[in-house]
């Protein structure tokens, strides 16, 4: 007898083992997460250098296009080069050298940045530590000595907590060795990364190289297994993706080193303390949008008032240029470096980062608006689908004054509406009062009658 895959005992027997093993699988799931969990982190520990290699390709990407486009081959034309393999090839190659170049010149100056004025703003309040302290005790004392209730108030609450500080201090000596083992380790594992970077560094050039054939080669394995109507909503919505992904991240970085760049001028011209330290945590946490100025003036604040505390005008200047630096990006740079490439409201920007960065920290702050985008704009379109196929209008504004749909079109809310809808509900009141008056008349009412047929029997009775 032939053997048929279209058999439908073979087709019994796959459904049902497809059942069991998915049953497995789910039982596994739900009481040995713990194993799942350890064995994805051991496999994105081996693939590290790989997404490095990814993620820096894909950032890259934009610049070598830039390169390519805008100067080799103009440059090209310009010589009267003619178009081939070799040609193509040779701008690929140059392109990735410049782009590779690039990207080293940025990481040796942020390096060489953080060597030469970072550092020796960190040893320098290192350094005059104590005195900053001593400053911030003299205002203390001070504050207290003009204020008798805020200074009984502190020594109460000194007094309460002292006990449980000497005990923290006694539990954290003995810790000392294990905390010296946890900063070996970190920096192990910081080793580890950089080594997981530079061998990312080596695959994203493979990748920039043939960034085009990965491309091909993924629109080839979407076309053999989707129909073409699916296939090219696929790669739409990938391009959308990319598109979304690429114009933020990018202007969001632009608009951050101006941000940062402003913040050292405006600084410097304010006098303010550790200027280049103070700019940088302002430029490097502009790339969280909205929540990210406010964090990165916080510490800035602190770090002026520490400096000098008996001078608090200083970080109330500060503040107030934060603030104004803040608004300028929010208002008219931002929007003219980023544009409209995410489509979100201020609304829907702060639930993303709430809840991307609940759930996956400082670079779910970052990534998490673009991915939110994403998801809104896969809804709506769903949405606008769905609406069409039911011959109704998909613009929201349609639907702000909008009262009922029947079979005769859309019916607005208009004010002689609201004015029957008031009549009808008075009327209806009324209507409920009278059935009530009505209800409590009968009993009343049948009552009288039937005392007036008790007295009419007893005087005929009588």
């Amino acid at each position: 007898m032939k053997f048929k895959i279209n058999n439908k005992y073979f087709r019994w027997g796959m459904t049902g083992f497809c059942v069991l093993a998915a049953a497995i699988a789910f039982y596994y799931f739900i009481f040995h997460s713990s194993n799942i969990k350890l064995g994805f982190s051991t496999l994105i520990g081996i693939l590290m250098p790989v997404v490095f290699g990814l993620v820096m390709g894909y950032l890259l990407t934009p610049v070598l296009n830039f390169v390519e486009g805008r100067i080799l081959i103009p440059l090209c034309n310009k010589c009267r080069i003619r178009e081939s393999a070799r040609r193509k090839k040779f701008i690929r190659g140059i392109g990735i050298l410049i782009t590779a170049f690039l990207f080293v010149a940025l990481i040796y100056v942020l390096i060489a940045m953080l060597v030469s004025q970072i550092v020796p703003s960190i040893q320098g309040i290192v350094v005059n530590f104590d005195s900053y302290i001593n400053n911030v005790m003299n205002w203390i004392n001070q504050l207290l000595e003009d204020n008798e209730d805020i200074g009984e108030y502190v020594i109460r609450t000194i007094d309460k907590y002292s006990g449980q500080l000497e005990e923290w201090l006694q539990q954290l000596i003995p810790g000392t060795a294990s905390l010296i083992k946890t900063v070996s380790i970190s920096l192990i594992n910081v080793l580890d990364v950089l080594w997981d970077f530079v061998i990312g560094f080596i695959i994203s050039i493979y990748v920039l190289a043939s960034k085009e054939r990965f491309a091909a080669q993924a629109k080839k394995i979407i076309y053999a297994f989707f129909e073409k109507d699916t296939a090219n909503i696929i790669i739409r919505n990938f391009r959308f993706t990319h598109k979304t992904f690429i114009g933020f991240l990018s202007g969001k970085i632009v608009d951050s080193i101006i941000i940062g760049i402003l913040c050292f001028i405006g600084t410097t011209l304010m006098g303010t303390p550790y200027a280049i330290l103070i700019s940088l945590i302002i430029g490097v946490t502009n790339i969280i949008p909205f929540f990210g100025p406010f964090l990165g003036a916080i510490p800035s604040i602190l770090l002026i008032f520490v400096v000098n505390p008996m001078e608090p005008l200083n970080c109330l200047y500060f503040a107030i240029f934060a603030l104004a630096l803040q608004q300028f990006d929010g208002n008219i740079l931002g929007p003219k470096i980023l544009g409209s490439s995410t489509g979100l409201t201020g609304f829907w920007v702060i639930f993303s980062i709430t809840v991307f960065g609940g759930l996956f920290g400082v670079p779910g702050m970052i990534v998490g608006v673009p991915i939110f985008a994403i998801i809104y704009a896969g809804i709506r379109a769903a949405v606008n689908i769905r609406l069409e196929k039911r011959e109704l209008p998909c613009e929201t504004m349609a639907y702000e004054k909008l009262d009922y749909i029947d079979e005769e079109g859309i019916h607005p809310i208009t004010e002689e509406t609201k004015r029957r809808r008031r009549r009808r509900r008075k009327s209806g009141a009324e209507g409920d009062k009278e059935e009530k008056d009505l209800e409590t008349e009968l009993p009343k009412e049948a009552g009288e009658a039937a005392g007036g047929e008790t007295k009419a029997g007893e005087r005929n009775h009588g």
